[in-house]
């Protein structure tokens, strides 16, 4: 549906969301790919790494994508709640467009992924999906009180946490074929931590026997990547931890506290997420989701929303980052313009201007400049869009 843009949004999480939008637009610039043609620069090596996952566990730029999506969500859910609530006055008509909304993006993601593939590929672990499983109970949390909220986040990251913990470890007999994983594969963890280890924990159990249950080319056996559809479970966490950050900028709390508050959980956040990785207690690892994760990237969360917070709502310098503006506002347009649209842009674009078009600087740049096309044309789009009021809401 179209809408205009309202004066009573909140800017800084339009650029935020811009900023994390733009991160996964710019795969299309394939630094790995010059990295790879230029091996002895340590510049081109450093931008690569933060522009892929890693591999189990840890944390690149990349890896924060997806949390900071999910983490806005939350923050603006108190916004979404006041303004549907003033337009209809009925909880119950409210939480019909949450249930709506939920299953519009579980449905999107699963389009998005089902493309070039002979059917429908039902898979629940994308950015999109993952969201809108949990939408519905961080909408009914939205009315709980602090209190209930923090409590739902302690048990949702305790009892996924125990979950694992308490679910076997592959035993001698165990097929790692069938798995997709190797036996002696450098990121295994050992130890207690061996419970979160890819393709032998709880989740990718739970899929096993999940994703058999829809038609498919081929019984599923494992995700190449780990990921796993219960993840949308600590998923939510992450969007309680969004929600708390949205209730203190709704509150009477002045800007400087709110800022303080927001930094102070994110270091907090940090540091309780590196010890729990250090001790063993439970790995930081993006791809399950680990509930260490949830701490770790949502320490990082706060701390992006304190720098936006206080460079455009409090110093009032929206105007820096209209170009991520631009995007944030659109961001379920840029996000399908993305996944949906760049390969007909990518072969058009050397239809048109010939295949070594993007060589003129060079070959190990030639990613990199048929890159830079592609997103200026995705901008582009989206800023017309924006010139014509065309925002994408669901």
């Amino acid at each position: 549906m179209t809408t205009k843009t309202t004066p009573t949004r909140l800017a800084s999480a339009d650029v935020y969301r811009g900023f994390v939008m733009l991160l996964m637009m710019a795969e299309v610039l394939r630094l790995h790919k010059v990295s790879e043609a230029l091996p002895d620069s340590s510049f081109w090596q450093f931008l690569a790494y933060h522009q892929d996952h890693v591999e189990w566990v840890g944390c690149a730029l990349h890896d924060l994508i997806q949390p900071s999506f999910s983490f806005l969500v939350g923050v603006v859910l108190p916004y979404s709640i006041a303004s549907r609530l003033g337009k209809e006055n009925n909880f119950w008509k409210t939480f019909r467009h949450a249930l709506w909304r939920s299953l519009i993006l579980i449905l999107l993601g699963i389009f998005l992924r089902s493309q070039w593939k002979e059917q429908t590929n039902f898979t629940f672990e994308d950015t999109l999906t993952q969201i809108g499983l949990g939408y519905p109970f961080l909408f009914l949390l939205g009315f709980a009180s602090h209190r209930v909220q923090v409590s739902a986040l302690v048990v949702i990251l305790i009892g996924y946490w125990a979950a694992f913990a308490l679910y076997p470890l592959p035993g001698p007999d165990f097929d790692y074929v069938n798995a997709g994983v190797i036996k002696d594969w450098e990121h295994n963890l050992t130890g207690f931590a061996a419970h979160w280890n890819k393709n032998t924990n709880l989740a990718w159990a739970f899929d096993r026997w999940f994703l058999n249950l829809f038609p498919r080319e081929e019984p599923f056996l494992f995700n190449g990547g780990g990921y796993a559809t219960l993840s949308f479970i600590p998923t939510l966490g992450t969007m309680l931890l969004g929600l708390v950050a949205g209730n203190f900028l709704k509150s009477d709390k002045t800007p400087q506290e709110k800022i303080k508050i927001f930094v102070i959980l994110g270091v907090s956040g940090l540091v309780l997420g590196l010890l729990l990785n250090w001790s063993g207690i439970c790995p930081n690892v993006k791809r399950i989701w680990t509930p260490t994760w949830v701490l770790f990237s949502g320490g990082w969360c706060f701390l992006f929303l304190a720098f936006f917070y206080w460079t455009v709502d409090i110093l009032q310098k929206g105007k820096w980052f209209f170009f991520l503006t631009v995007i944030g506002m659109n961001s379920i347009a840029a996000y399908v313009i993305a996944d949906g649209f760049n390969s007909y842009v990518s072969k058009s674009l050397k239809t048109h201007l010939g295949q070594n078009y993007a060589a003129i600087f060079g070959e190990p740049y030639q990613f990199l400049v048929h890159g830079f096309l592609m997103l200026a044309i995705d901008w582009l789009i989206l800023k017309w869009m924006y010139n014509k009021k065309l925002f994408i809401r669901i």
